[in-house]
């Protein structure tokens, strides 16, 4: 059975940085595209960004470029997300998503998902 296990998420102040990894098991993971949602409370889980499956591309939604980097390394099964210059906007439930084909910005494309973690920015 697949799993996505994330971690590193918490509370920092405005400004901040964290980093979050997703640990993927039972899963070929280097055939896999890997993507970031992130879901407020009330709101849709949206995209916050993708990395394609030899990690040398990458996506980003609009309010995250330049503040967040998604990175992979294939050899530990695990992807990252360094988030800098956090915003209290950010604060939302972060999921790490796999997806046996290219990066695509919906939820419905992708097949496996992770529990999430909260990731709480302080004004």
């Amino acid at each position: 059975q697949v799993h996505l296990v994330e971690s590193g998420g918490g509370l920092v102040q405005a400004g901040g940085s964290l980093r979050l990894s997703c640990a993927a098991s039972e899963l070929t993971f280097s055939n896999y595209a890997m993507a970031w949602f992130r879901q407020a409370p009330g709101k849709e889980r949206d995209f916050v960004a993708g990395i394609n499956r030899i990690g040398d591309t990458t996506y980003y939604t609009p309010s995250v470029k330049g503040r967040f980097t998604i990175s992979r390394d294939n050899a530990k099964n695990t992807v990252y997300l360094q988030m800098n210059y956090l915003k209290p906007e950010d604060t939302a439930v972060y999921y790490c998503a796999a997806r046996a084909a290219k990066v695509l910005p919906s939820t419905r494309a992708y097949e496996y998902w992770g529990q999430g973690t909260q990731v709480t920015v302080s004004s």
